[in-house]
């Protein structure tokens, strides 16, 4: 294609000019791809630990002293919603842990051992022991097992709300990473907290849920409250608990896009200066190839050509130095994993290529308007 080939010839000509343009897409590239990976992986880690392991949407009665009760007509309509993911019906115990002179409040989460691994993902998080099996057993978490100095298989005494003395086994420890969790809450099954609370089989403290997506509970709430099998039922939102959260994910988002825009309108500033420029220094060449026939067409393309050039070539050396940057980065102590999206990495790179595009445009335009009779008499 001819447009191309004078293209290539007109970024020849001018070596360096070239290789500048190129090394500033490609460094504007690998801020986008850096920063914006950085950012994302972190809203993702911040979100896994806070909602990974609990529930989205909670139920509860309406009045917090009673139970709710899990009809079959409410467990068929959360089964056959397809944004749930994951059910857990659970039964809260306040009692008193009692070690010699020394005493602390713990909750106890009674529910299924397949719930409690699947909403709290358990057994990965187990440092001791196992999984609850019978009412009489109990895990707990490292920091509360390594204050009162218990280990597997120690008896754990607890005083229910009555005043009644109960001892439990501890038959594993874990840690998830979260205080709140570690430091107050055990697990066991739920005839544990049935029995002390007096629970019929089908009461329940909550019925936690989590979702496909987290970030439609509130749609899901508000297509589930004109239900009338949630009569007398109150939701609980995780967006409504952790507000500040979600405010702070989202300025995050906002900073980011910010420093992509900023980003992206250096690297067009560039491009388009150097082809205005490029514009200018070729103007007689471009007017001789007028007048020996090149249409304003393919003049116009020659710089639309010099930008997709530029673009590619830089896009291509931003992504690799990008993806360097983050690997270099994943050296250091990191406190959260990072993530390459493959989407995001290669709508960054279309969105390189497309603002070197535009940036064509003035000059490009520009190039096609000129009349080559005026250029070779003026000695442009």
């Amino acid at each position: 294609m001819l447009s191309l080939r004078i293209a290539t010839r007109f970024l020849r000509t001018s070596p360096g000019q070239s290789i500048l343009i190129v090394a500033g897409i490609a460094v504007g590239i690998a801020v986008q791809i850096f920063v914006g990976t950085l950012i994302t992986s972190l809203q993702a880690s911040l979100l896994d630990t806070t909602i990974g392991n609990a529930s989205h949407v909670t139920l509860q009665n309406v009045d917090d002293k009673k139970a709710i009760v899990y009809t079959p007509a409410i467990q068929r309509v959360l089964a056959s919603d397809p944004r749930v993911k994951l059910i857990v019906p659970d039964r809260v115990l306040s009692v008193i842990f009692s070690k010699g002179t020394d005493s602390a409040p713990i909750n106890v989460v009674g529910a299924e051992p397949s719930d409690i691994n699947a909403i709290y993902k358990m057994r990965q998080h187990l440092v001791a022991g196992r999984l609850v099996n019978a009412a009489d057993e109990v895990i707990l978490g490292k920091s509360f097992a390594k204050k009162y100095q218990l280990k597997t298989g120690d008896p754990v005494l607890v005083v229910l709300p009555g005043g009644e003395q109960q001892k439990l086994t501890l038959v594993g420890i874990f840690d998830v990473g979260t205080s709140a969790v570690n430091d107050r809450i055990g697990f066991t099954t739920p005839d544990f907290p049935r029995r002390a609370l007096g629970m019929a089989a089908n009461d329940y403290s909550d019925i936690q849920t989590q979702l496909t997506d987290p970030f439609q509970s509130q749609a899901v709430i508000r297509s589930w409250k004109g239900l009338e099998v949630f009569k007398g039922v109150q939701f609980k939102d995780w967006q409504v608990e952790n507000a500040q959260l979600l405010v702070g994910l989202q300025g995050q988002s906002s900073s980011s896009y910010m420093i992509q825009v900023f980003v992206l309108v250096a690297v067009a500033l560039g491009i388009a200066s150097t082809l205005a420029i490029s514009a200018v220094q070729k103007t007689r060449q471009i007017g001789i190839l007028k007048a020996m026939g090149l249409t304003d067409r393919r003049a116009g393309l020659v710089f639309l050509w010099e930008a997709a050039l530029l673009g590619g070539c830089g896009t291509a050396l931003g992504l690799v130095f990008g993806v360097g940057l983050l690997q270099l980065f994943q050296l250091g102590p990191l406190t959260f994993p990072i993530v390459l999206d493959p989407a995001f990495v290669g709508g960054s790179c279309a969105i390189g290529v497309v603002v070197a595009l535009l940036s064509a445009i003035i000059p490009s335009r520009g190039t096609s308007r000129l009349d080559p009779i005026e250029v070779i008499q003026g000695g442009g």
